[in-house]
């Protein structure tokens, strides 16, 4: 039996008190806004049955500093949440949801946050390599070599947080793209009526 499940908060949002003992991994689905809410931001994800995460202002500004203003470009990327019992409200410690992890970023992001009034602490998130790392998939559905070089790009920025076996199974995937690019390319360099057996 997992006691984690015994003492998860009834809620409509993603509670500090439900990553007691865990870090949760995300995946953006959608993200909604309501003016005038306290908390105006709600970010759907998958498997989220019904409770967004409701970033506080900081965290709102850590993903704006990184991922931009545009949230439309938030869908599909990905974040790790923890539970940081030191985050205070009304001067007691109750404990608050912070981002440690972000996909789509090239390195660690350093930013000076607001602790207390009147006091700025610096805060980073570290890059989420496994959520941004190319798929297998996507080297096979790449169709140009300028959307190669994209995947590359990525591959080599998590290439360290990637275990043995992704590491393989990645450079295969990218191996096998690159041959089946340049034969593409050879192949609609060739003059017509140049193959052998092609009527002269």
């Amino acid at each position: 039996m997992n006691m984690l499940q015994t003492i998860v908060p009834k809620s409509d949002q993603l509670n500090a008190d439900d990553l007691i003992g865990q870090t949760l991994t995300i995946k953006v689905s959608e993200v909604r806004f309501k003016a005038g809410d306290d908390q105006p931001v709600a970010i759907h994800f998958d498997g989220d049955n019904g409770k967004p995460y409701k970033p506080c202002k900081s965290m709102r500004r850590v993903l704006v500093q990184a991922w931009g203003a545009d949230a439309n470009k938030y869908l599909g990327r990905s974040m790790s949440l923890y539970r940081d019992p030191k985050v205070q409200w009304g001067g007691q410690a109750v404990g608050g949801i912070r981002i440690t992890h972000l996909s789509h970023i090239e390195s660690p992001l350093t930013m000076a946050l607001t602790a207390t009034r009147g006091s700025r602490k610096a805060y980073t998130v570290d890059v989420l390599a496994v959520a941004w790392a190319p798929t297998v998939s996507e080297y096979e559905a790449c169709t140009s070599l300028a959307a190669l070089s994209s995947l590359e790009d990525r591959r080599k920025i998590v290439w360290r947080s990637l275990k043995p076996p992704q590491q393989k199974t990645l450079k295969e995937a990218s191996e096998a793209a690159i041959a089946r690019l340049k034969a593409l390319t050879n192949s609609d360099e060739r003059e017509p009526g140049s193959d052998d057996g092609d009527p002269k």
